[in-house]
């Protein structure tokens, strides 16, 4: 093979590779100029958040995967051989990314069934708090202590989920304990006047207070006290200090544990 040979390969292939990496570049700002663009359509921004976000990374995706498969072609690359390639490797792939795929399925799953929402408090397994983005392979939620947990999409549609938010309110249940000496009707309405005093406690339905438990060494009194869902820690630390303070002002007496001993 001669100089003139070699030359007469190579400027061909390195037009080629110029053409390639220039559409590669071109490509991939049209895409962030197509996403931003979509993003400020007032019809998508009528939809739901968890949506808009998994169409918008849908829409990536699929614009990634036609921006490199369009720098194949120009390289010098056919389609077919492109895709012949690839569909060659298709359980090898399917097979590495085989948690990917579940995770992907699994977005387009929570999209249907609308199981979580963006703003949503949920609790799945160990982990708890506000949803803040559904993605096509991850679920990004927000702790109370500011930390972010990605959780793979597969990982919600496998895995029981507590949803906080949905129905809109939530029952407050705080326990108290009193000595057996203490006047169980006296106990009730100082709790009743303790808890009504709250407004941010709901009036339908109402809130009661029930004798829970006769145990060894108290005996046990639930309010209950139903709330909307974002009032709920507020009004559980309100009930639990508030509560406290309102039995000790009535010379309720809180027990602690003890133990009769007869010696015979």
């Amino acid at each position: 093979m001669d100089f003139e040979t070699i030359v007469s390969w190579l400027i061909p292939a390195g037009l080629n590779l110029f053409r390639g990496l220039l559409v590669l570049a071109v490509g991939l700002i049209l895409t962030r100029w197509i996403t931003k663009l979509v993003e400020k359509r007032t019809s998508l921004s009528r939809l739901d958040p968890t949506l808009r976000g998994f169409l918008k990374n849908l829409l990536k995706l699929i614009l990634y995967v036609a921006v490199i498969l369009t720098a194949a072609n120009v390289l010098g690359i056919p389609l077919t051989s492109f895709l012949t390639i690839f569909a060659s490797a298709g359980v090898a792939v399917s097979l590495a990314m085989q948690g990917a795929l579940g995770n992907l399925v699994g977005g387009l799953s929570l999209m249907l069934l609308k199981t979580v929402k963006e703003g949503e408090f949920i609790k799945i397994g160990d982990y708890e708090g506000t949803v803040k983005s559904v993605g096509a392979f991850y679920t990004d939620l927000v702790t109370f202590d500011n930390r972010r947990i990605s959780l793979p999409n597969s990982t919600l549609t496998n895995t029981p989920v507590v949803n906080y938010t949905r129905e809109g309110t939530r029952r407050v249940d705080v326990t108290y304990s009193v000595s057996y000496a203490s006047d169980t009707d006296k106990v009730c309405r100082v709790l009743e006047e303790m808890v009504s005093a709250n407004t941010s406690v709901l009036n339908d339905p109402a809130p009661s207070v029930v004798l829970q438990k006769c145990a060894d060494s108290s005996v046990d009194f639930t309010v209950r006290a139903w709330v909307k869902s974002s009032d709920y820690w507020d009004v559980y630390y309100y009930m639990t200090k508030t509560g406290r303070r309102a039995l000790d002002e009535a010379g309720i007496e809180i027990p602690f544990p003890q133990m009769d001993v007869h010696i015979r």
